[in-house]
């Protein structure tokens, strides 16, 4: 019986330690910031984005209004992915930030 109980207090110790191993990669992974977003972010910040940005808010304003539509956003969805990703692609040739 006294080796039972060791072998629980062994197993119960080493279950424990990979959670402390997993807490600390959370925080880390929570400090680390995608290069891409931030990229993506400035971007989004530059004239043509902030207008077909605008262009989508307003559609989605338009389309949400109404209880009865067939339109939907897709059209101006893809015109803003296309402007960030166009942006991001520049500024990527241009050797990072």
């Amino acid at each position: 019986m006294k080796c039972i109980k060791c072998d629980i207090i062994v197993i119960d110790q080493e279950e424990d330690e990979p959670a402390e191993e997993e807490e600390e990669e959370e925080e880390e992974e929570e400090d680390m910031v995608d290069p891409l977003d931030t990229i993506r972010e400035k971007c989004e910040q530059t004239a043509h984005c902030v207008h077909t940005k605008e262009r989508l808010e307003a559609c989605e304003a338009r389309v949400g209004s109404r209880s009865r539509t067939e339109e939907d956003c897709t059209e101006e969805l893809f015109d803003f992915l296309h402007a960030r990703d166009h942006c991001v692609s520049l500024t990527q040739r241009e050797g990072g930030s």
